[in-house]
């Protein structure tokens, strides 16, 4: 680069470093139409700490249509040295561009990776005033995340040569606090599964547990200043940092480009500090500390994001207690509402609970009890034991998974007013063998009673034997019956209950909950009387070997609610040895002479 066009950036630098210098106040637009190829502007954003500072672009042309129709891109040539060595960093994402006085524009795009010259693209800044314009929503429509598709990228096709122009949006980078590495790779797969990447890299200086002093939430905000939008705010924190754009009273832009593409949405916006940027070949990156929250973020387009200064978000608290011999008794965070992320993290934060210390406790195993309290309704609960730390880790996908299906419901567009997690050990590892199950007879008459002899042992134990006494009613004689020692979840399929809640057959939000809570616990052992059968089923109401007529005019009415299965209709049960995991299903056969 010749010294003829390092010289202005360094004084221009320079000059701002000595006199504070600022970008424009209350700067008028240019629109890009006015735009010439050549034209010398300058870009403000935070390098390290929270003061902006700017640096030197020459406008290379417009790229007409180039996100859209009528959504054109501003295409500069980074002549500052140090951007030269770096290119656009995400987290530079929505730094103001000025010429000549006027803003016309905002860093967002990066153009190609590797290129021998930087470029970079801008979005214009009346697109983003469009953003703000859009209505603010009073409740989070809570929309599910479009799926990335596999061999695509921010809505674009993958080049096959890398080295032909790649445009792409400066994605937003999460960084990640309070939580190990080990455990922040276990959120790694989930989060970019809906298209969101993260570095474990970053702080925060807010979260009770955080470290490092806090950082004050500013009066006001100025183009250039840095500012993160999170998903998670606490003990644990998650959270994207960009640059402001556009500020208007208590009205905010920033970015330049979507964040997740929400939508209308509910974003905390948190103040922050860069503590450097980490250059690259391949895509730099901001590392910042995040702060306390400051305002919320309501809209999430192509063109930006906007928000309110000292808007208050409506986030889900959730809150992790630890067994009190521990040092952390607690964890404490909060995070977005929405169906997908808030499972997500709300697992990644009892991994953290759970491994993230130094001390040796639950390794033996614990029993985990998650409260989910909806707004109006009696609250969810449910008990899962894990063998140690390892087992709930291995396990994780399907703990999200029964919380997105405790969360994601189609009846109602409602979110939990809290959850609650329990963590308490277990004094030995939880973990029990079926040896052997038998009856004191397999043919017994109406009025009698038989014995079940089961005997199993606990890991490392010596076996234990137990006898349970069952008996014969009179409606059992002449049926085709059978005694089953299964798992809660075995038992349930055996029955007909299916492990997804079947919402085509349930009519409100009420009813999918009950059919939630109507779930057989998952440890212990469930002994039960079965009789082998055709079920009917309306909703969740089961009726054995409905007559011919009556199923057939029921079906002809509503085929998706009305349905029939063979299944086995439990007649007795009980529960045997709680706090134990099994992985057993024995049957034995049983006559009831008339």
């Amino acid at each position: 680069m010749s010294l003829s066009r390092i010289l202005p950036t360094l004084l221009l630098t320079a000059i701002a470093a000595a006199a504070g210098l600022a970008q424009p106040v209350g700067a008028p637009v240019l629109p890009v139409g006015e735009l010439k190829p050549g034209q010398k502007g300058e870009v403000w954003t935070v390098f390290k700490g929270s003061q902006p500072e700017p640096f030197a672009v020459q406008v290379t042309g417009i790229v007409q249509n180039a996100l859209g129709p009528g959504k054109d891109l501003i295409l500069c040539e980074l002549t500052d040295p140090r951007v030269q060595n770096m290119g656009a960093v995400a987290g530079m994402s929505g730094s103001p561009l000025y010429i000549d006085g006027k803003i016309v524009g905002v860093l967002s795009y990066q153009i190609q990776r590797f290129e021998t010259v930087r470029y970079a693209g801008f979005t214009p800044i009346s697109d983003m005033l469009e953003v703000s314009a859009l209505p603010t929503p009073l409740t989070p429509p809570g929309v599910p995340l479009p799926i990335p598709v596999k061999g695509a990228r921010d809505g674009r096709s993958t080049l096959a040569n890398s080295a032909q122009p790649e445009m792409r949006a400066l994605a937003p980078v999460f960084s990640v606090s309070g939580l190990t590495p080990s455990v922040a790779a276990l959120l790694e797969p989930q989060l970019q599964s809906l298209g969101v990447s993260f570095t474990s890299l970053g702080g925060n200086a807010s979260g009770s547990t955080g470290a490092g002093p806090e950082i004050p939430a500013p009066v006001a905000l100025k183009p250039g200043d840095v500012v993160a939008a999170a998903l998670a705010v606490g003990d644990i924190s998650i959270a994207a940092t960009g640059t402001v754009s556009h500020v208007d009273g208590q009205r905010v832009l920033a970015f330049g480009h979507p964040m997740l593409s929400l939508g209308a949405t509910e974003l905390p916006m948190t103040a922050a500090e860069v503590v450097t940027i980490l250059p690259s070949q391949f895509n730099s990156i901001k590392v910042s500390n995040t702060g306390p929250v400051i305002g919320a973020f309501s809209q999430d387009r192509l063109s930006g994001v906007y928000g309110e200064l000292g808007r208050q978000p409506h986030l889900v608290p959730v809150d992790i207690e630890l067994p009190a011999r521990l040092n952390r008794k607690a964890l404490h965070f909060s995070v977005v509402r929405q169906e997908q992320i808030l499972p997500v993290i709300a697992a990644t934060g009892i991994a953290q609970a759970v491994t993230g210390s130094n001390e040796s406790g639950l390794t033996n195993g614990f029993r985990l009890t998650t409260t989910v309290e909806f707004p109006g309704e009696a609250p969810l609960q449910f008990t899962q034991v894990y063998p140690g730390p390892q087992g709930f880790n291995q396990g994780i996908n399907e703990f999200v998974g029964n919380l997105q299906q405790w969360l994601f419901n189609p009846y109602e567009r409602t979110f939990p007013e809290h959850i609650r997690f329990a963590v308490e050990e277990t004094p030995d590892v939880p973990i029990g063998y079926v040896d052997n199950l038998q009856l004191s007879r397999a043919e017994t008459a109406p009025g009698s009673e038989i014995t079940v002899s089961l005997n199993w042992h606990g890991f490392q134990q010596t076996g234990v034997a137990e006898t349970i006494a069952i008996a014969v009613p009179a409606e059992w004689a002449g049926k085709n019956l059978e005694v089953v020692l299964a798992t809660g979840p075995m038992l349930d399929e055996l029955t007909g209950r299916p492990k997804a809640v079947p919402v085509t057959r349930l009519r409100n939000f009420d009813e999918y909950l009950n059919a939630l809570r109507a779930r057989r616990a998952t440890d212990g052992l469930y002994l039960a009387v079965v009789e082998r059968t055709k079920l009917f089923s309306d909703q969740q109401t089961l009726t054995p070997e409905m007559p011919g007529s009556l199923e057939r005019i029921a079906r002809g009415a509503d085929e998706v609610r009305y349905q029939r299965r063979e299944a086995a209709t439990p007649l007795w049960e009980t529960r045997l040895i709680a706090g134990r995991l099994f992985n057993a299903q024995v049957r034995r056969p049983l006559t009831v002479t008339d």
